[in-house]
């Protein structure tokens, strides 16, 4: 299991640039986390990597993620990754979050959409945004409406984090890929040129 191979099988399964920067972004807050905790960074980067790979050709629960599951076992990914993937669709009842790589998915998935959607409406993209921006377009129901806020709540409460520093920290590990996730520049300053 490696990243190479993993981001490989990523571009095999997904065609659609914003999710594939959706995981990426995804990835990269899981191996923040990882550092700060002590975790192994690169599964628990893969884990952010591919918990969606398999959502493009497979939307529908349970599909999503049980058809990626069995691709990942066919490519002999570890149980501890196909468990992680699994255990962040709140519909498959035998996969509760029980491990801290299951909560940091969690705590990670629908919080990186909704950083992204703010991003993108900011002239400066990311670079500038703030913990404090976020929560209040959270509190927007007609923001990135596809964003579960109850979720959001939810994995940082249960991952034990306090959701403003969650935010701050999920931001600060992606502005590094700024450029590769298309937020070095919201489309409001990409309007601008």
């Amino acid at each position: 299991m490696n990243r190479a191979d993993a981001f490989a099988l990523l571009c095999e399964y997904v065609q659609d640039i914003g999710l594939r920067r959706h995981m990426l972004g995804v990835e990269a807050g899981m191996r923040a986390y990882a550092k700060k905790l002590g975790q192994d960074e690169e599964t628990w980067g893969i884990v952010g990597l591919l918990h969606d790979f398999d959502y493009e050709r497979w939307p529908n629960p349970p599909d999503h993620p049980l058809k990626g599951s069995e691709i990942l076992r066919g490519h002999g990914y570890p149980e501890e990754v196909i468990y992680a993937i699994k255990s962040h669709a709140d519909y498959l009842p035998d996969c509760p979050r029980v491990n801290l790589v299951d909560k940091a998915l969690y705590a990670c998935d629908e919080l990186t959409g909704l950083i992204m959607a703010a991003a993108l409406v900011r002239p400066n993209g990311i670079l500038d945004l703030g913990a404090s921006s976020v929560k209040k377009k959270m509190k927007s129901k007609g923001f990135a409406r596809n964003v579960n806020r109850d979720d959001i709540a939810k994995g940082a409460q249960d991952f034990g984090v306090e959701l403003g520093a969650h935010i701050q920290f999920l931001i600060d590990a992606m502005k590094p890929l700024a450029t590769e996730l298309g937020l070095e520049k919201g489309l409001a300053g990409a309007d601008n040129e």
